[in-house]
């Protein structure tokens, strides 16, 4: 069966909350630092060096721990890439994922012929580190994490990390996606230095606003980022992309502001649940996993009847009966709630 990543369908206009984006935009300076941009910019080849260590302060990493990518995309294609081609032993190497998973991990691992071993949730959406001490083995090359994850918004605890990092073979790698860590309470990018299997992806996208813009960054110690530079183009991000992020490194005021939206609408899609029996994921990220039951696909249309865009989640591992929100600009999270009630009221 093929893991090909498939594109969620374009909708239509209306309100939308299905692709955990940033609905308010970006910061109205990383939208003049775009228009700033010259024809002699769009013309020659963009030069990084600047942007590249304005991205490494931001992060609180060194220069030679960071590469840029064209998105968190392209930097999964290079983990991939770099380490579960088969090697000169022509052995297949192996890709575990923690389920429910981004469904990109599956579709470059399987383009990197590799062997995946899928691990299932355990109830609540625990981390099952029982699991993945059996499905580590001497051929495991990448452990797929998410934290927070998508779509439950349960982050992994720091200890429960560490040991999938004791266990993974030296010559493999962590990938930890924190594509939603800025609305988390923990990043886990202090780890770096202390374990070069550690990869961490990054995100401008959902904090920032920047998903068209298509940027984001890989972290990992330095000789882990030479490696994983050799599979990424000279030129991978374009020149609006580097005067986005050299604009929103410099606008925390505007990231504090989305970070307290999103709070805020996380709290009221807990009440509205509480009010309307609904059971629900306690989120880490900007979105909150609920189970409506019954004909999940049937409360989908008509959200989307609404204008209201949410996300049929009920064919992942342990989500069965589930809808993920995205939770963002209060207003719109108010919104989204009241279609809501009045679909499953209609539906009794």
């Amino acid at each position: 069966m093929s893991r090909a990543y498939e594109k969620v369908p374009e909708y239509g206009s209306g309100l939308r909350l299905h692709l955990n984006e940033n609905t308010a935009g970006c910061s109205p300076v990383v939208l003049e630092a775009m228009r700033r941009v010259t024809r002699e910019d769009c013309a020659f080849y963009p030069d990084y060096a600047e942007v590249h260590h304005i991205a490494a302060r931001w992060l609180g990493v060194a220069p030679d721990q960071i590469a840029l990518t064209n998105g968190l995309d392209e930097g999964i294609h290079a983990a991939s890439y770099g380490y579960l081609q088969r090697g000169a032993d022509g052995r297949q190497r192996r890709a575990v994922i923690v389920q429910p998973a981004f469904d990109m991990y599956a579709a470059c691992a399987e383009l990197a012929q590799a062997e995946i071993v899928d691990v299932a949730p355990l109830t609540g959406f625990a981390f099952p580190l029982d699991a993945l001490r059996t499905a580590i083995t001497p051929a495991t090359r990448v452990v797929f994490l998410t934290s927070p994850n998508n779509p439950t918004g349960v982050a992994i605890g720091r200890d429960a990390l560490v040991e999938v990092l004791s266990l993974v073979p030296s010559e493999g790698i962590v990938f930890l996606d924190e594509a939603y860590v800025d609305f988390a309470d923990e990043s886990a990018i202090d780890l770096i230095g202390a374990f070069p299997q550690l990869v961490i992806g990054r995100t401008f996208a959902k904090a920032q606003g920047l998903a068209a813009v298509r940027a984001g960054a890989l972290v990992a110690s330095e000789a882990t980022m030479a490696r994983l530079r050799r599979y990424l183009p000279p030129y991978g991000l374009n020149i609006f992309a580097l005067a986005a992020i050299t604009a929103a490194a410099g606008d925390d005021a505007y990231v504090a502001w989305y970070r307290s939206q999103v709070a805020a609408s996380r709290q009221m899609v807990y009440d509205a649940c509480q009010r309307l029996g609904l059971s629900f994921t306690p989120s880490q990220a900007n979105f909150v996993l609920v189970r409506v039951g019954g004909d999940v696909p049937a409360v989908v249309r008509a959200m989307a009847d609404r204008g209201i865009f949410v996300r049929d989640r009920s064919t992942q591992p342990g989500c069965d009966g589930c809808i993920r929100i995205g939770a963002g600009v209060v207003e719109h999270t108010g919104r989204a709630l009241a279609a809501l009630e009045e679909v499953l009221c209609a539906a009794q």
